[in-house]
Parts: C-alpha cells; structure tokens; sequence
C-alpha cells in the first residue's frame, strides 16, 4: 500500500445507494494516483457498491469498519474476518475511539481482532489515542503504547511489519481540535519507535496515519508532518469533492 494512505471512514453514513452516488462523483473529481493510496471504509452494507465502482483502480482500497474475533458462530449481527474478506474488504479497522468508548472495546478485544483479521488475510488499521485527561496528565505517550502492544500482542512480526495503525487524540475526534503536525509528529514517532522493537527496521515502511478533525484546510500540512503517513478522516471524508481534494493534498 503506497503511502501517503487517505482513508475515509464513513462510520454509519451512505448507504448503497448514497455510496453509488458519492463513488461515481468522486472518481470524477480523482483521476488515478499511483503515488498514493485511498482507503474506503463504508459501512458494511455497502461495501460491495465501493469495491464494485473501484474494481479498476489499483490506487482504492476498501475495508470495514468492524470485525468480530471469532472466523463463524451464533453471533447475531457480527461480521467475521473471513466474511468481510469474502466481500471484498482488504483491511479492517480495530479500536476506533467510538469502539473503544460507545461501545466498550477493551484493549485485549482489539488484541483478538487484530489476530482474526491477519488470520483471515486481512490487513488490520490498529487506533490508538488518548482522551483529553489523558493528555493533561502526560500520559498520553504510556496510553498509546498499551494500546499499541495490547493490539498486537497475538501477532508474528511479520504481520505486524504488514498492518496499518492510527493515532487519533480522543479528545480531537469530531470536535473540530485537531492536534497541530509538530504534536501528530511526536506521538508518531514514539508508535515508530515501539515498532522499531518489534519488526526492526521494517518500522520504517508501516503507515501510521493521523485522525481527529482532519480537513481540506489542515490535511496538507499534517501529512507533510515528519513521520505521519496519510490521514485518517471521518466527516470530511462525507462530500465527494471535498473528499477528493484531500485525498490530493
């Protein structure tokens, strides 16, 4: 995956009949762009209409926004790895922050995801990021870090040199604060610094992507940023054209 790495999540927005709408105007606005990648993260139902309008374009990823840990079972309402993959998704998204904090996602849980999707060929995009306390007390570096090892701590190096991860500040999702590039760019390299640990010099090639009120006006400068690879974005990522222009930022 060629980075810098745009990735749009949508969370419970667009449906497949808004997604064929939006996809089909913003392959308008966005022509082919081998130096970087684009990652869609629809909701699940609809996937197959991203993955379908993208099939050509080697630069568009899809994945989901959620998984469960076990591969089948009575699970009422779960999608399993294999299935997402059977789907089309290429990658998964593990510990969002409304995972973590709407729905009670622990950090062992984020552990079993992590491990489901790697089993099931998926590339997991682990988040990590602390809440606003968090970070007035200084912890932010240790928070990551726990959720960082917890994440990973059921994987081969191998598959850890291969996922994606996101530092995404709790306290700067959606409320339109965003951490500046000098901040995104500490907390990155201490995420590199703890890959570095685990997979060597390989630590270098993983993408580790930004979220929390990302924007047409500040996604430029955060991916500028040393050590920060792409940008992960929620409700800019909603308007095709403005979406479009961030993904060529």
């Amino acid at each position: 995956m060629k980075r810098p790495v745009f990735a749009a999540n949508w969370k419970m927005h667009h449906g497949p009949t808004d997604a064929r709408e939006f996809m089909r105007a913003f392959l308008a606005h966005y022509p082919r762009q081998d130096d970087r990648t684009v990652l869609f993260l629809p909701p699940a139902l609809a996937l197959h209409v991203v993955g379908e309008l993208t099939r050509e374009r080697s630069d568009i990823v899809v994945g989901v926004q959620n998984i469960y840990w076990e591969d089948k079972g009575a699970f009422t309402g779960e999608i399993s790895a294999p299935i997402a993959r059977d789907a089309g998704a290429r990658v998964v998204l593990v510990g969002h922050s409304e995972r973590r904090h709407i729905f009670g996602e622990t950090d062992e849980q984020t552990g079993l995801k992590c491990a489901a999707a790697a089993r099931a060929g998926l590339t997991p995009m682990l988040c990590v990021g602390e809440q606003l306390e968090e970070r007035e007390q200084g912890d932010t570096e240790s928070v990551v870090l726990r959720q960082l090892r917890a994440g990973i701590a059921g994987l081969q190096p191998a598959q850890v040199a291969g996922m994606l991860f996101a530092y995404e500040p709790v306290w700067a999702i959606g409320t339109g604060r965003n951490a500046t590039p000098a901040d995104a760019s500490a907390v990155h390299a201490a995420i590199r610094g703890a890959l570095r640990v685990v997979v060597g010099d390989k630590a270098a090639k993983v993408p580790i992507l930004y979220g929390g009120s990302v924007n047409r006006g500040n996604a430029a400068a955060l991916v500028r940023a040393p050590e920060v690879d792409g940008v992960l974005v929620g409700g800019a990522s909603l308007d095709a054209g403005g979406w479009a222009a961030i993904a060529r930022a």
